[in-house]
């Protein structure tokens, strides 16, 4: 494990990168290039990027025309707004066509720190789930989002990619077979399986060799699929242990824990979440102290595999 470039600048170079190999690919932005860092794209290809100001909802139909006539288009601005300001267009538009756009919701979770709960998305996976036609997407570190972007690019239709705006711990290597639709063990262990996605993994991971020294084997399952979700993935890893914790950075209320608890609602196998509650986020210095509000850390996931335990 090591300290690797920001999802948002994998997200920057990866699309420079498929933008040169394939003269189809387009770039949209809402007025946020220098930190969802679509800039990247304006510099090596101009004359295939579209600046549409604040104006989200314009940014998704243009997008989907462009999809229209033949184009990839990479549509990105903040979480928060990819989601909520936009999702009529999104729904209406992109989805119902089944159109050929990507939309990269970048910052999202607590990881915009400063601007408060009007700019942290705590509730985009819920909302990209619940739409048919999309694939949700929600990578680990930077190695995985750039597989992340490179595969949904091969997909035929919408997909939605969950970008974190601080730097992650790297986990992954590019070199790893990303498969879409599928989970993917980091971590093996007997007693316990924790289910996470995103910023959560790293927590995951230190969970574990906590647990660790209190006798408690606990597997961790990187869940970077969101939709289509590996229900029978997770039955299979849940068949092996005494209990299941999910742990991400979202509302527990349609996401992982959701997801996870509807796989395995006729398993009986105890289960527990992390996530953040029913409630927005806030402002705060950093992003360390808003997990350790919200409860989203690997102490938390010790104190509640301890529990089940």
């Amino acid at each position: 494990m090591s300290v690797t470039k920001s999802q948002r600048v994998a997200y920057g170079e990866t699309i420079v990168e498929l933008g040169g190999k394939d003269k189809n690919i387009v770039a949209l932005e809402a007025d946020l290039g220098k930190s969802t860092m679509s800039y990247m794209f304006q510099e090596e290809f101009p004359d295939r990027y579209f600046e549409m100001g604040i104006a989200e909802a314009n940014m998704m139909s243009t997008a989907a025309g462009l999809a229209a006539s033949g184009k990839i288009a990479f549509c990105s601005t903040f979480a928060v707004f990819a989601s909520g300001r936009a999702y009529d267009q999104i729904r209406q538009t992109i989805s119902i066509g089944k159109l050929n756009v990507k939309i990269c919701g970048s910052s999202s979770g607590l990881s915009d720190f400063g601007d408060g709960s009007t700019h942290q998305a705590i509730e985009d996976v819920a909302i990209m789930c619940a739409i048919p036609n999309m694939t949700v997407l929600t990578p680990c570190d930077a190695s995985e989002a750039r597989a992340a972007i490179r595969a949904a690019a091969q997909i035929d239709g919408p997909v939605y990619l969950r970008i974190v705006r601080n730097d992650l711990p790297d986990y992954t290597a590019e070199s790893d077979n990303f498969e879409v639709g599928k989970i993917r063990m980091m971590k093996d262990g007997k007693d316990i399986a924790i289910f996470a996605h995103g910023t959560m993994i790293d927590a995951a991971m230190k969970a574990s060799e906590a647990l660790e020294g209190k006798g408690v084997s606990a597997a961790v399952v990187n869940v970077a699929t969101m939709k289509p979700f590996d229900a029978e993935g997770v039955r299979k890893i849940a068949a092996g242990v005494k209990a299941v914790i999910t742990a991400e950075e979202h509302s527990y209320i349609g996401g992982l824990a959701a997801h996870t608890a509807l796989a395995l609602r006729t398993s009986g196998i105890p289960m527990d979440y992390v996530a953040v509650e029913d409630e927005f986020g806030q402002s705060a210095k950093n992003v360390a102290d808003l997990q350790k509000h919200y409860g989203v850390t690997s102490e938390n996931i010790v104190k509640k595999a301890l529990a089940l335990c």
